[in-house]
């Protein structure tokens, strides 16, 4: 079980270093407001991406010497644990039992349907923009390359494409995000064993409730996450 003590001190030491030094404690209300989270099985790390957002709206809005203090960051940090849920895929309990699906996006239908030529320029740029980064390994440099290759090929036939041809695309680029992640697992080798323990600590809220299979599924999209944010590599597939 997770140590409230402990949550929060991490978390007030991240709020002191993002509000210049400025100590804020986590006591009283603040305190039954973050042991809330540690309920509901929020991972300290999805509660400080969380806290993150609100710090730089908050500092981008030009207040100057005012701490920000947990309380104004509560919608924030629902906000990135329900991502982490539907990425993850933990998606809810019946009966005391939560299931895992790889449905990340579970529910679309009120989205309008994204332009998959417009998509798949914005991974190229992304990917072109990753490469070029100086500290691209040599097995990570060759993925993005790959996956350069392979986008500009469908992009030819993006624009024309529609019913059945649309499909098959989009069907290829769930391929080409699950190749992504499979070659830089293999050139990350050395931090894999890092991002799976940071993939338990995570779901170690839900382990007991979810069974074998769903438990297997979840950690694997969970390091699949941790992997993508690690080596910031984009999202290919289109959820559409």
């Amino acid at each position: 079980m997770t140590d409230p003590g402990a949550y929060c001190r991490e978390i007030e030491a991240h709020l002191c270093r993002s509000n210049g030094g400025h100590l804020i404690r986590i006591v009283g209300p603040a305190f039954e407001l973050v042991c809330g989270w540690i309920d509901s099985g929020v991972p300290l790390q999805v509660a400080v991406g969380g806290i993150d957002r609100k710090l730089a709206r908050y500092h981008g809005s030009g207040r100057k010497g005012r701490p920000l203090r947990i309380e104004y960051c509560e919608a924030d940090v629902l906000q990135a644990f329900k991502e982490w849920r539907s990425a993850v895929g933990v998606s809810g309990e019946t009966n005391g039992v939560v299931s895992a699906s790889r449905d990340y996006a579970v529910d679309r239908s009120d989205h309008r349907r994204i332009s998959l030529p417009k998509h798949i320029d914005r991974v190229l740029a992304y990917t072109t923009n990753r490469l070029a980064l100086t500290e691209s390994g040599a097995g990570l440099q060759a993925a993005l390359v790959d996956l350069i290759d392979k986008l500009e090929i469908l992009r030819r036939n993006a624009s024309s494409a529609r019913g059945k041809a649309r499909e098959v695309l989009l069907n290829r680029l769930v391929e080409l995000d699950k190749e992504l992640l499979s070659d830089v697992r293999a050139a990350g080798a050395s931090v894999m064993a890092n991002l799976e323990d940071q993939a338990r600590a995570e779901l170690k809220p839900f382990k007991a409730r979810l069974d074998k299979g769903s438990y297997a599924t979840a950690f694997a999209a969970c390091t699949d996450r941790l992997l993508r944010d690690h080596f910031r590599l984009p999202v290919v597939q289109l959820d559409d």
